[in-house]
């Protein structure tokens, strides 16, 4: 294998991946789990690309593992969820753009965190040295209360930047990702494909378990759990988006300026996705430390820790923002609150949340390759 490895330039790991492949698809006892299994079953000459593919198309839910009759102790040691999650982790480095920071997903837990505490002190110093105290720690109430402490234009200017660089950087990784297989999308993408697609991740299909009943736990167990909060932290992150976009609007196109009423929309949407930021990152972290460590990249862990946690204190600063605006201590939460956001906004290209985008491409790609497999069986031209 390691003469194969060196002729072919594989990784490590894609070499396993590949041995791995071989003895699945001898097996198939796991072919109705995930599309993991089918899609496997359906090469003959796999390219590192069709890895990346398959690896971002796992969820780990590791039901392969607990299930394989060749895992550890055998002598086949077969453990794809972990040979799957190698791959990953790889491709989100071989894909992230711009190349030169590609680095920041190794010891990513240590950047991440180092990146919070940056941005936390940098908007906490500027709002020191460029806000007097009778201004940071004054009671600020009615339309803009906020702005009275960090003018509406630097927050407009500096969030604004680096969301738009982020969105930037993860569209061109997912356009890389994508056309790695060499795949157009226009060609190859339906409606009804991303429908498909769509409908798995606001569902997290397949993170059931291939059955519906969850993942495995530590005893083997099946529990939807790790599904449900996973579905929170997806909901509040989505709804606190919402809750930015619906207030820019009202800003921008109504003239109606924050704070808002409790029961506006911004503080509805905020306050639900703040929710979902609490306790799904805090029911993950939960999950992360009890779970059977054998499926898993270990040492990936830290780069989870690391996004719940920053996740979590946006939500919970979120929600001290809210209550506590109307008093001396909005200012320093404020700047708290949005130290912490940038943060979030420099390092999502090169953090977790990574795995959405490859994700949402290998379920688009799955979906759009099963119409055209079913629509080639019935005689009808492919979409």
């Amino acid at each position: 294998m390691r003469s194969a490895q060196i002729e072919t330039g594989e990784t490590p790991a894609l070499a396993e991946v590949r041995r791995v492949m071989v003895i699945c698809n001898a097996c198939r006892y796991c072919e109705g789990f995930c599309p993991v299994f089918p899609v496997m079953e359906s090469w003959r000459e796999p390219t590192a690309a069709d890895f990346d593919y398959l690896s971002n198309l796992c969820h780990n839910c590791t039901a392969c593992y607990h299930a394989c009759q060749y895992a550890p102790p055998h002598e086949f040691s077969l453990n794809l969820p972990e040979a799957l999650a190698e791959v990953r982790a790889e491709s989100y480095e071989k894909y992230a753009w711009p190349a030169m920071f590609a680095k920041l997903f190794h010891k990513n837990g240590l950047i991440v965190s180092l990146v919070a505490a940056f941005g936390i002190a940098s908007v906490l110093l500027l709002t020191a040295l460029l806000q007097s105290p009778d201004v940071l720690f004054a009671e600020h109430k009615g339309p803009g209360a906020f702005y009275k402490v960090i003018d509406h234009r630097v927050i407009l200017a500096v969030a604004g930047s680096l969301f738009l660089y982020s969105i930037l950087a993860l569209m061109v990784s997912f356009v890389r990702f994508w056309h790695a297989g060499g795949r157009g999308f226009l060609d190859l993408v339906t409606p009804r494909s991303l429908l498909t697609a769509l409908r798995d991740v606001a569902t997290l299909k397949h993170l059931g378990g291939g059955h519906g009943d969850g993942c495995n736990t530590k005893d083997e167990t099946f529990s939807n759990q790790r599904r449900v909060y996973h579905q929170l932290t997806m909901w509040g992150v989505i709804l606190c988006f919402a809750a930015t976009s619906v207030a820019a609007a009202y800003h921008h196109g109504l003239g109606r300026i924050a704070p808002y009423p409790v029961f506006s929309l911004p503080v509805l949407f905020g306050t639900l996705g703040g929710i979902g930021l609490l306790v799904g990152p805090a029911g993950l972290i939960w999950i992360k430390l009890q779970t059977d460590p054998r499926p898993m990249l270990v040492r990936q862990f830290g780069m989870d820790y690391a996004f719940l946690v920053l996740l979590f204190f946006i939500g919970l600063t979120g929600f001290l923002l809210l209550a506590l605006r109307a008093t001396s201590a909005m200012g320093m939460l404020l700047a708290l609150h949005l130290g912490l956001v940038l943060a979030l906004f420099l390092v999502l290209p090169y953090s977790k949340f990574v795995h959405a985008v490859y994700r949402f491409a290998a379920l688009t790609r799955f979906a759009s390759d099963g119409h055209r497999r079913r629509t080639a069986r019935s005689g009808r031209p492919a979409a």
